[in-house]
């Protein structure tokens, strides 16, 4: 009797214990659900290239987020540098490798395709991140989203400057608006990993990979633009090269395809 007594006193309590975790995982199921972000980690790709200069104020922006170091991760995926990028990147990031990939492009997707992330977003490694950065990301995609993107600002100090990147801001703006292009920047857009992959993800060109890369996105999805989602811009290759030659260079090698013998848009030599 004292046997089916102690027997009935364990089930009941085995009963309770049943109980609470369907409700704790109901709980948790609801909230997940009604934030879509509750079990996205998001992982930060960053192309560099002989980037010692610059790239520990990006990675350092980086690891001052508004939201814990935890929840996203930071890849860096290396072109060949011949300085310290590598070494300084090794202090801050998650995962730092060579890329096997071409062009700014292919380092894109060889990060992303190492990320454990289901949302991925891409910077530069001469930007400089805003605190809430991947917040703002975390909280777009809590919609079906399959793309974000946003405006960037001058690093660097100047009226020039600044009236060179309202002027691109616009132009971001008008084709968004006017649903004609994506003037998306790869410093400063986010994906989806699943509808990034299936979409074919960047094309390994020397220029207007990320340009087009959204023409592809919006047949998965919704591409969005976000003012708030604002990135800090490095001019360093306006100001040594000259505004109105880096974008005839980059506009003809977008009007060729991507490639052109005759211009080389990335892996430039800055003093």
């Amino acid at each position: 009797m004292a046997a089916s007594v102690a027997s009935w006193i364990l089930w009941q309590a085995h009963k309770k214990g049943i109980i609470r975790l369907f409700y704790i995982t109901l709980i948790i199921s609801k909230f997940k659900h009604s934030t879509g972000v509750f079990s996205h980690m998001i992982s930060v790709i960053i192309p560099t290239f002989n980037e010692e200069e610059n790239i520990a104020q990006c990675l350092v922006s980086l690891t001052h987020q508004t939201i814990p170091r935890n929840e996203y991760e930071i890849i860096v995926v290396d072109g060949g540098s011949k300085d310290a990028s590598c070494m300084i990147a090794e202090k801050y990031a998650d995962s730092v490798f060579t890329q096997t990939s071409k062009k700014v492009g292919g380092a894109r997707n060889d990060g992303i395709m190492s990320a454990k992330g289901e949302i991925v977003a891409t910077t530069d490694a001469d930007c400089i991140l805003p605190p809430d950065w991947i917040e703002i990301i975390r909280k777009d995609f809590k919609d079906e989203h399959v793309q974000l993107y946003g405006p960037v600002y001058p690093i660097e100090e100047g009226i020039g400057n600044k009236i060179s990147l309202l002027m691109a801001n616009s132009f971001s703006r008008i084709g968004y608006y006017s649903k004609t292009f994506y003037y998306t920047l790869g410093c400063n857009t986010a994906f989806r990993k699943d509808a990034f992959i299936k979409a074919g993800m960047y094309r390994c060109i020397d220029a207007g990979d990320d340009l087009e890369i959204a023409l592809r996105m919006r047949d998965w999805g919704t591409v969005v633009f976000d003012d708030r989602l604002k990135v800090g811009f490095s001019m360093r290759r306006y100001q040594q090269y000259g505004t109105l030659k880096s974008l005839y260079e980059w506009v003809y090698i977008v009007a060729h395809g991507g490639e052109t013998q005759k211009y080389s848009y990335t892996q430039k030599k800055y003093k």
